[in-house]
């Protein structure tokens, strides 16, 4: 069993009301929109950015990801894929560069120190603009629930048998935020190396604005993640033995237990692990990571049908038949709460939907530069 979109935790504000709308979200039902796609002849002319431009240098804390052709989606030896990371569909990207690690918490802080700014999760909550996110005739919940916070992962203290339900290991914590990741009786104190967590994606896009950068899309993602093996389900091949090596995962009996095979229960360090064959690190595990893609179960057929795609930026508008009222945007690369038991999410082609608002322990991002933004100036 693997992680799906869930109803639980993906309410506005990074779902504060958890359980508190999930009957009114399953009731709802949206059908999407039928559209004729007009196939596009694979156009061999595009000239395609693979090396780095003459006279740019590399940003520090990047790396260049030569650009190239690769088939998007889970290969065909992959026994874990799920069916939204289907069909596989012909794509190519230009070059570009890439953060070598997840934004830490040393960067964000300086980021924050300059510009003052406030994340999503340490917001004030106006019921009036909530309610506009949520079904009609939404109640409001009660004043204690409305206060500025984020969602936790929990172990639970016995096996849990359904593991669709995850409200069992999330807890709304008032006081979390990307200072306080367990709340306000936690700190980021001798932590700067760890990924910043309980980013919303406004967070992440007002970080990508000031640093000159922006969030890869998905397609950007998942080329860089590969490296240059492109045909393989994890990044260092095909072996899941190697993955505590490797990855940040959950190891053991989800969510009661973990082995800490790979040294690690919650957040490890950035570059704790080997890096891929481009020198990234963390593209597997660890926390999940923000892109710029709507989520759109349509897409990846729509893709198919046009053939060879360059650069594609993904779907024109959200939509997701399981959460109809949100938006969501794609994230990729999995967490350290990724189990083999219920989300295998360290495989290339593993996505997930997850809407906006929401911050969350094991969310954070990572910025791209491309080739069309080098004269942004680099500010980290």
């Amino acid at each position: 069993m693997v992680m799906n979109t869930d109803i639980y935790f993906r309410i506005y504000r990074g779902t504060s009301l958890l359980l508190f709308f999930s009957t009114l979200i399953i009731g709802c039902k949206q059908k999407p929109e039928s559209k004729k796609v007009e196939k596009t002849p694979i156009q061999e002319h595009i000239q395609i950015i693979k090396n780095i431009p003459e006279g740019i240098t590399t940003p520090n804390g990047m790396v260049w990801i030569p650009g190239g052709k690769f088939n998007q989606g889970a290969v065909k030896n992959d026994t874990m894929i799920m069916k939204h990371e289907t069909p596989t569909h012909p794509v190519s990207v230009d070059g570009f560069f890439m953060d070598i690690t997840e934004v830490t918490n040393a960067q964000f802080k300086k980021f924050v120190d300059v510009t003052n700014y406030i994340t999503v999760a340490e917001r004030e909550i106006v019921w009036e603009e909530m309610k506009k996110q949520l079904p009609l005739n939404t109640p409001k919940p009660h004043d204690s629930i409305l206060q500025p916070g984020s969602l936790i992962f929990k172990k639970t203290r016995e096996r849990v048998p359904n593991l669709f339900d995850y409200s069992q290991w999330w807890l709304w914590k008032i006081g979390a935020n990307w200072k306080h990741p367990l709340g306000s009786e936690s700190s980021i104190e001798g932590k700067d190396k760890y990924p910043v967590v309980h980013i919303a994606y406004e967070d992440a896009l007002a970080y990508c604005k000031w640093a000159g950068r922006r969030l890869p899309t998905e397609a950007e993602w998942e080329y860089a993640s590969r490296g240059e093996n492109k045909n393989a389900i994890f990044f260092w091949g095909n072996d899941i033995k190697n993955l505590s090596s490797y990855a940040n995962t959950w190891e053991g009996e989800f969510p009661l237990q973990n082995t800490k095979a790979d040294g690690y229960e919650n957040k490890a360090p950035v570059c704790s692990y080997p890096p891929n064959s481009y020198a990234l690190y963390d593209m597997a595990g660890n926390v999940w990571e923000w892109t710029q893609d709507w989520y759109n179960t349509t897409y990846y057929n729509q893709l198919k049908q046009q053939g060879l795609t360059h650069n594609p930026m993904g779907a024109e508008k959200p939509y997701n038949p399981n959460n109809p009222a949100l938006r969501e945007k794609v994230i990729k690369g999995g967490s350290f709460l990724c189990s083999d038991s219920y989300c295998a999410s360290y495989r290339n082609s593993a996505r997930m939907a997850t809407s906006m608002d929401s911050s969350l322990e094991h969310l954070g991002f990572r910025t791209v530069l491309s080739v069309d933004m080098i004269n942004t100036s680099d500010k980290k």
